[in-house]
């Protein structure tokens, strides 16, 4: 066995016994931060959620056994050490001490397992545990995981924070799917949940912060809850959530279009913060639904394409073409299949029509107008599609009807509009899960996705080396595209801003208020 302390993908961090500085101390306790949130949160059951807007919420209020920090390596988060087997079939977490959920409860291996066996059932990626023979828990602070076969990539998938493997207490395991009690092990508590209009937070006064570090790192770390309270105010129209952050009826706001960056940097009230990989702006169409059904029409749809076009719609022209599913500069960036994107072609999309039998079935496009990037990018395809002779029509559904349609509907839509934003983040394997059985967002008929596609997908997950990994994500990546599984349009940046009151608060794929005060 060997035994770590905190895990990388190398298998390498923090040590048991190494020195650390003193850790991080609130310089000023108390108040509430009211942070504007740009879309309504699509409920708070983070197993079951794929939705970023939940995932902005909870990750101040759930934990799991791993995570990642800031450079995207999985570290320990509710575990103090694993024992990885010589073989690598068998992981024993050794838990922290003294884990309280939100209900008082101490946290326990009986907690951890029924988390574990919850996701395994309900869970938008339980796929990640599809390779598991059986869970122990030998006493109260261990739990054991024992694979079927070595998988190098296992605790790298464990540590997947789009849709994680949060620890919830036993007696919430049951709960149905959007109806789990949001209680856990985080810094910040639920208040208060109002459809639409706010979530409201309150400082975890029994907390206890992972010594392991002396700082928070990605969603781990060393936390602490400074604020009193956050109120989070779901703030969709942009213009509006400037006004507010100007006048001061929110102290931080989670984007900043384009065109109100320029006066808001003006603004000694006001800084602007950037995070310059933030958003793949996406669309994936419904593959059991006619005419997207058929691969002729889909490939049309591709060929029309003018990403470029597209882009500086929803961007407001602060955008990068990106022929990838990986953020550029990242491990397992490629531009296989390149040759498929921003084709721009409209006598080869009518060609391929002709030759798919397409006799002007209506294209719907599922957008939403509280996101106005993927509002954007849809009139522009819209217009795009109409060119080449396709029947486009917008469908306008509100962000968390959308999104649930594209998951719960087979039918009644043949494009669905998103960002991949922390899937894209964590690179490898959890980047194209979404295309992977069982989660196939793209609705492949019989809910099985493309062979070609799946065996290089096993590869990635499966492969002994970062280079046979590599390869494996390439020509993942060049059947996606070659199938039309899912479109990348380009990449974004996110600006988020506060008012210069608030210190501590960096920006990242999801708000984190922990480490956060305000200075008045």
């Amino acid at each position: 066995m060997t035994r770590l302390a905190a895990i990388a993908p190398a298998l390498l961090a923090l040590l048991p016994g190494m020195a650390l500085a003193d850790p991080f101390k609130c310089p000023r306790m108390g108040g509430d931060l009211a942070f504007g949130l740009e879309a309504k949160v699509a409920g708070l059951d983070q197993h079951v959620s794929p939705a970023g807007s939940t995932r902005d919420v909870t990750s101040n209020i759930y934990e799991t056994l791993v995570t990642r920090d800031d450079t995207m390596k999985p570290i320990l988060q509710l575990a103090k050490s694993v024992d990885v087997s010589a073989d690598q079939k068998t992981f024993i977490f050794h838990l922290r001490e003294g884990v309280k959920f939100h209900n008082g409860k101490t946290m326990t291996s009986d907690d951890v397992l029924a988390s574990y066996q919850r996701y395994q059932k309900v869970g938008v990626d339980r796929s990640i545990l599809d390779i598991v023979d059986r869970f122990e828990t030998p006493d109260a602070s261990t739990f054991t995981i024992v694979l079927k076969d070595t998988r190098p990539t296992f605790l790298e998938s464990l540590s997947y924070f789009t849709v994680p493997i949060v620890i919830i207490p036993r007696e919430n395991a049951n709960a149905a799917p959007q109806q789990l009690p949001p209680v856990g092990t985080g810094p910040f508590q639920l208040v208060e949940f109002v459809a639409d209009s706010h979530v409201k937070l309150k400082r975890f006064e029994g907390y206890t912060p992972n010594t392991d570090f002396t700082e928070a790192t990605g969603f781990g770390g060393y936390k602490q809850p400074c604020l009193d309270t956050v109120t989070l105010r779901m703030t969709s129209e942009p213009a509006a959530r400037t006004a507010a952050l100007e006048t001061g009826e929110l102290q931080g706001v989670q984007d900043v279009p384009t065109a109100s960056q320029k006066r808001l940097a003006e603004n000694k009230s006001i800084k602007l913060l950037r995070l310059e990989n933030f958003w793949l702006n996406v669309t994936y169409p419904n593959q059991s639904f006619p005419p997207t059904d058929n691969l002729k029409v889909r490939q049309a749809i591709l060929a029309a394409m003018d990403m470029n076009e597209i882009m500086d719609a929803a961007s407001d022209g602060a955008y990068k073409l990106n022929p990838s599913f990986q953020f550029p500069g990242t491990p397992y960036y490629t531009e296989a299949g390149k040759e498929l994107y921003n084709q721009h072609n409209i006598a080869k999309a009518k060609q391929l029509l002709q030759e798919g039998g397409y006799k002007g079935e209506k294209v719907i496009l599922m957008t939403n107008r509280e996101y106005p990037s993927m509002y954007n990018t849809s009139l522009v395809m819209s217009e795009q599609l109409k060119a080449a002779g396709i029947n486009a029509e917008l469908l306008v559904l509100d962000w968390p009807t959308a999104l649930q349609k594209s998951v719960k509907d087979n039918e009644g839509w043949n494009f669905f509009y998103t960002g991949w934003i922390t899937v894209t983040a964590l690179g490898g394997a959890q980047s194209l899960r979404n295309l992977a059985d069982p989660s196939n967002v793209h609705k492949p008929q019989g809910n099985k996705s493309d062979p070609e596609f799946m065996a290089a997908f096993r590869k990635i997950e499966s492969g002994s080396t970062l280079d046979e990994r590599r390869a494996a994500f390439a020509t993942a990546q060049a059947r996606a595209f070659d199938q039309v599984m899912a479109v990348p349009f380009g990449v974004m940046p996110k600006v988020q801003a506060m008012r210069t009151n608030v210190e501590g608060f960096k920006p990242y794929y999801s708000p984190r208020f922990y480490n956060v005060w305000l200075t008045n």
